[in-house]
């Protein structure tokens, strides 16, 4: 294993070995702690400071020393020599004498060299030529030579894996057995030399848990990796043995198991008895020198950090200060626990769904719910990940100062097991064992006997899910931690080519809808009240026209047919009501103070949908039945003309009898009555044309996504948001309410006034035919056209019509002259008026 700088001491490798049965309780979250610390890059830090990689912060190199080229070590200055290294984060230098100025290779001594010297302050040799600082034996020469290495005495030197030099052997050789041979009883594990008599466990448990296969697999990785990190880290506080052992347990799922010495119980033994050392950033939950992995174990601990201390930072969609990225970053490790990188999220880092890097970055747009599928061949996982990365996330803002922070992101691993209880797929979140460091593959644990061979079982994040929980009743777009939810399956390796796996990921903003819905229940339950009212109201005047004043069970299913129409209205009225104040409200918002209902938040409304749409088809069928059941009469008031003689059958003779009026007027009114009756104040066939225009041709459709554009238009190549239904359902409703009051206006106000109106004009029919219509919609109710002519007679020629209609003209302008001089002084003043109005706009244009 890499080695990093000095150790914990002796004192703390004489530790009882009884220590291991007992487990420490982790301390309770402080009510005002908060995880929050200063965000620190390696190349930030000074020349003489190293960036340490388990704190995340800059701290100073010792005497005579510098930080090394990666900036995660110290080395010593040229000129100076190491004469102690135990793997920590400590070394200690010495000054090289006068006369032999220069370092060896290795940095342990001083030398001489034959010519000049390096900007490390190593000996430098011509091209082609090899420095020799040791005989071929080891022995270091006084001074060294451009040349192969020669034979001298023994020394603390091994032939290195090439066989072209001789190098210093491990120090854990040499702090063991004083030797390079780990030589019985001492412990040979992962290269590396412990000794048998410590305290440390000798009985680990090398297999990785797959428990979504229910089956564990003896790890080649974890047979020789696992128990040399545990050891160097607890004995030397090599920090990238921590960090290494700390990627084992990751990859075993965070699992603990009390019964059983595996990496989780090695990295909690490590923790628990380093309880002395320092904290990191006054987190509880990491200790000096290895990596933060848990935040307890305690119930009730998981909703403390997700809804306790809010980020010290506002969102807002719109304004001169807008703030709608969410700027995620993740330290970066091998598996071998070397630190990388800092790295941005953005570009997919945790996506592994390849896209364009336009749609990968909507993810972390401010208020954008983000929905990714897709599904990938493991031959190309295998390719693509030979080796997992482990990352630590966090949420990088801004403080009022303008200076750095980020803050640590939970992360809610739904594979961890807690004594073989998956307790993080519990409803509750009390139960819950957040954690902190996550990876997205892991093709290396899977492997049984050789590292280089195909995994067996590969283990794969399919369902990351990141959630962002709005702070209640928030002014200024205030949030809690987001917490990454994630899911891994384990994969049965057995024909890479055809077997493929099914991936998501998705962003998800949720708030407290507690308030919202109670006020749904208020004003279901006033205008609930008053659709009571009203049922009472059209149910006593149903009584009164069928003449009954008894209460019977007839009165009461009529009542609740009433209801349930009214009550069909009210839910309308709500669903419209909520539907457009999630729209308004959430797209128009400069500062964040809503956010959408997540789907399962949604439930209510489409239950309130279906009971209108249920009742309000209870009412269309008693309506249908009430019309059916109606009475219609055609009364023809045409007087016959005469008597004509016919001659009567049976009797020989011929007789007088009264003229016979025509039945064809009646016919042709009962057909204009029958073509009225789908006369409708709108156009159903241009009112669903003209909604489906303004939702698919002119984009109002896109104001229904889940995201905080409120644009009618999406560019292709931009990521397109998943539908909110509550949005949809108040687009297309506002839509159709608003183009159908239009039509009934444009309907009533000039359809009706200049083109035609067929009610009229079936009255009008109905006078000039002669005929009445009586409709009996009730036992003691119905409605009546009267429709008798006043000239007697409807079944004339051409002439006497064209006569009548004279006289009907000849009435209506001595009506009109009539009403003219009953109103005349409002005329005469009228006329005035308008004859002063035109003098003055002729002096003025003329």
């Amino acid at each position: 294993m890499a080695t990093g700088g000095g150790g914990v001491g002796a004192a703390m490798a004489a530790c009882s070995v009884l220590s291991l049965c007992l487990l420490a309780v982790l301390p309770r979250v402080p009510h005002a702690q908060t995880f929050s610390f200063p965000f620190v890059q390696p190349e930030s830090c000074g020349h003489s400071q190293r960036f340490d990689i388990s704190a995340l912060s800059c701290v100073p190199c010792g005497a005579n020393q510098r930080r090394d080229a990666r900036g995660t070590s110290c080395v010593c200055l040229p000129g100076f020599q190491m004469i102690s290294n135990n793997g920590g984060p400590d070394i200690i230098c010495k000054k090289c004498p006068e006369n032999m100025k220069g370092i060896t290779e290795d940095g342990w001594n001083c030398i001489s060299c034959p010519g000049g010297l390096t900007a490390e302050g190593k000996c430098h040799c011509p091209t082609g030529h090899v420095l020799v600082e040791r005989d071929v034996n080891g022995t270091l020469l006084s001074q060294a030579t451009c040349k192969l290495c020669d034979e001298n005495e023994n020394s603390f030197t091994v032939a290195n894996a090439l066989g072209n030099r001789c190098v210093r052997c491990e120090p854990t050789f040499i702090n063991t057995s004083r030797s390079c041979a780990c030589s019985s009883p001492n412990i040979l594990t992962g290269g590396l030399c412990f000794s048998s008599t410590g305290n440390f466990p000798s009985r680990v448990i090398s297999s990785a848990r797959y428990g979504d296969l229910g089956t564990s697999l003896s790890s080649e990785w974890f047979a020789k990796y696992l128990q040399s990190s545990a050891a160097a880290c607890w004995v030397y506080a090599n920090l990238t043995s921590c960090q290494a052992l700390g990627n084992m347990c990751v990859m075993n799922m965070n699992s603990y198991d009390s019964t059983t010495f595996d990496a989780c119980r090695l990295f909690q033994f490590i923790f628990e008895n380093t309880a002395g050392l320092r904290t990191v950033h006054s987190v509880s939950f990491w200790r000096q020198n290895l990596p933060w992995l848990f935040y307890g174990d305690q119930l009730g601990l998981a909703p403390q950090v997700l809804s306790t201390t809010p980020l010290p930072t506002n969102f807002s969609f719109k304004g001169e200060n807008q703030n709608r990225k969410l700027k995620f970053v993740a330290a970066s490790y091998d598996v071998r626990g070397n630190f990388l990188k800092w790295q941005t999220l953005e570009g997919g880092v945790l996506q592994l769904c390849p896209d364009t890097e336009i749609r990968l970055n909507a993810a972390y747009s401010f208020g954008t719910t983000y929905q990714q599928n897709c599904e990938i061949p493991i031959s190309k996982i295998l390719t693509d990940f030979p080796s997992p990365i482990f990352y630590d996330v966090y949420l990088e803002y801004t403080d009022e100062n303008q200076d750095q922070y980020i803050w640590a992101v939970p992360v809610l691993n739904l594979n961890l097991q807690y004594n073989k209880i998956f307790v993080n797929q519990d409803s509750s979140s009390g139960k819950w064992l957040l954690t902190r460091r996550i990876f997205l593959v892991d093709a290396l644990s899977g492997r049984e006997n050789d590292l280089g061979s195909q995994p067996r079982l590969i283990r794969i994040a399919t369902q990351i899910s990141l959630s962002i929980h709005l702070v209640p009743n928030t002014k200024n777009g205030n949030i809690y931690p987001p917490l990454i939810t994630i899911a891994y399956s384990d994969i049965d390796v057995k024909d890479p080519n055809s077997q493929s796996v099914k991936i998501s990921f998705s962003v998800k903003y949720e708030m407290n809808q507690g308030e919202a819905q109670v006020q749904t229940d208020i004003a279901l339950g006033v205008l609930g009240g008053l659709a009571v009212l009203s049922s009472l109201l059209k149910t006593a005047g149903w009584k009164r026209r069928i003449g009954s004043p008894m209460i019977d069970l007839q009165t009461v299913m009529k009542f609740l047919v009433y209801y349930a129409g009214d009550l069909a209205n009210v839910f309308f009225i709500i669903t419209v009501g909520t539907g457009l104040y999630w729209l308004i409200f959430f797209k128009a918002q400069k500062s964040i103070s809503v956010l959408l209902p997540v789907p399962s938040q949604e439930e209510r409304l489409v239950t309130y949908v279906g009971c209108a749409f249920a009742l309000k088809a209870l009412q269309f069928l008693h309506k249908l039945m009430s019309q059916i059941t109606i009475d219609i009469f055609f009364i023809d008031w045409e007087r016959p003309k005469g008597k004509v003689l016919k001659a009567v059958e049976g009797e020989g003779g011929v007789r007088s009898a009264t003229v016979p009026v025509s039945i064809w007027r009646t016919y042709f009114v009962a057909n204009e009555w029958n073509e009225i009756q789908t006369v409708r104040k709108i156009n159903p066939l241009f009112q669903i044309l003209t909604v489906l225009f303004f939702l698919e041709v002119v984009g109002f459709k896109n104001l229904a996504l889940m995201d905080s554009s409120s644009s009618l238009s999406r560019s292709p190549p931009s990521y397109i948001a998943p539908y909110s239904r509550i949005l949809r359902y108040a687009v297309s409703t506002a839509l159709w309410l608003v183009i159908g009051i239009i039509q009934i206006m444009f309907f009533a106000v000039f359809y009706e006034r200049f083109i035609e109106d067929k009610i009229r004009q079936f009255v009008d029919l109905c006078c000039m035919s002669n005929i009445s219509v009586f409709l009996l919609s009730h036992k003691c109710f119905g409605y009546y056209i009267h429709g008798r002519s006043v000239h007697g007679h409807a079944d004339t020629n051409m002439e006497e019509m064209n006569m009548n209609l004279k006289r009907e003209a000849m009435k209506d302008i001595l009506s009109a002259v009539f009403y003219i001089m009953e109103m005349k002084p409002l005329f005469l003043f009228l006329i005035c008026c308008s004859s002063v109005l035109w003098i003055w706009l002729a002096k003025i244009l003329f």
